[in-house]
């Protein structure tokens, strides 16, 4: 039987309009910078690109700033800056900003200083979506872009941090947009590429790829594909709610991703679980994967006033365009039957 990769959050399949993208720009020999012909053409799949990931995120290609990634991304935005959040932000947002926002139990931050906040769209672990109020000083859109309608233009914020391979990129390559008028203190150096913003010689088949994948994500969320997502998610959450009333679907009332369950059984640790789902020939976490080999609770539980027990057992399962439902069906048959053999050790 193949594996199911349940992951998608953590990290989404390479898109091939993706690859085939980085594969074409690998065969371009010329430096973005050099302005003979080979660097001219160079250039051009920087620019393209970034005009791809600008629609997808609803701003203009001069507020696009490539980055490594969300996390340098967010060091851009946040750093030196005494901004304040959640405790249920991404920890790259976590680093440079203080967690003093409360949160309540359905997930929902309140914001009192927008102007002085970063904030996330959607939370990667629960899926949990976001009221943004304007005048934010920061977005974390990296588990929105692709998954929920979201622009950049009427978010109100005044920087957004994205992620390419959380939509089907490669990793290594992601972005801060910035609003026009702002600017941020290159935390780079050098021959002063990215507009002045980020120096060194940008990763044009990476770029390339992310905005052959922006611009894939963007094409199927207005297909609909976030509805037969939801379809999805729904359908398994019915095939598992636990009649005994022990296992939570977190944030099930609230307004969430359309392809994120985060399941709680008390009493049963969330990295047992994906490590027996892993025996099983399912890819699973037990929360945010952004953090290397990390086994511990989940912060964004704690904030939402889960005990300690529970914040531990959590198990995320998230899904993309090419899960099937029997797929699911597979794997929600396989999780009952270690959680029944689970509570039958334990009794």
């Amino acid at each position: 039987m193949p594996r199911a990769y349940l992951d998608w959050n953590a990290s989404a399949p390479m898109r091939p309009e993706a690859r085939a993208a980085m594969i074409a720009a690998m065969d371009q020999a010329g430096n973005p910078s050099a302005i003979h012909a080979e660097g001219r053409a160079a250039r051009g799949i920087v620019e393209r690109a970034r005009a791809q990931v600008a629609h997808a995120m609803g701003a203009d290609a001069a507020d696009i700033v490539f980055t490594s990634g969300a996390t340098e991304a967010a060091a851009m935005a946040c750093a030196g800056r005494s901004l304040g959040c959640a405790p249920v932000e991404h920890e790259a947002v976590l680093a440079w900003c203080a967690p003093s926002l409360p949160v309540d139990r359905a997930g929902a931050v309140s914001v009192a200083d927008p102007g002085a906040t970063a904030l996330q769209a959607a939370n990667s672990e629960t899926g949990i979506v976001q009221n943004l109020p304007d005048g934010l000083a920061v977005v974390d859109a990296t588990q929105a872009l692709g998954k929920i309608p979201f622009a950049f233009d009427w978010s109100g914020a005044g920087m957004a941090i994205v992620s390419g391979h959380k939509i089907g990129g490669p990793k290594g390559v992601g972005a801060l947009v910035l609003r026009r008028g702002l600017d941020v203190e290159a935390r780079i150096r050098g021959g002063g590429q990215e507009m002045g913003r980020r120096s060194g010689t940008e990763n044009v088949a990476a770029i390339a790829g992310f905005g052959a994948a922006a611009e894939a994500a963007a094409a199927d969320l207005d297909a609909g594909a976030a509805k037969n997502l939801s379809r999805l998610r729904d359908l398994f959450e019915e095939w598992v709610a636990d009649r005994d009333g022990m296992t939570i679907c977190v944030g099930k009332d609230a307004p969430r991703l359309p392809n994120t369950s985060l399941l709680v059984t008390p009493g049963w640790r969330g990295e047992t679980q994906v490590m027996q789902m892993d025996l099983r020939g399912f890819s699973v976490s037990a929360g945010s994967a952004c953090s290397s080999g990390k086994l511990r609770g989940s912060g964004t539980l704690a904030a939402m006033g889960f005990d300690e027990d529970a914040a531990g057992c959590a198990l995320r399962i998230s899904i993309g365009a090419a899960t099937t439902e029997a797929e699911l069906a597979r794997f929600a048959e396989a999780w009952l039957a270690a959680r029944d053999k689970h509570r039958a050790r334990a009794a």
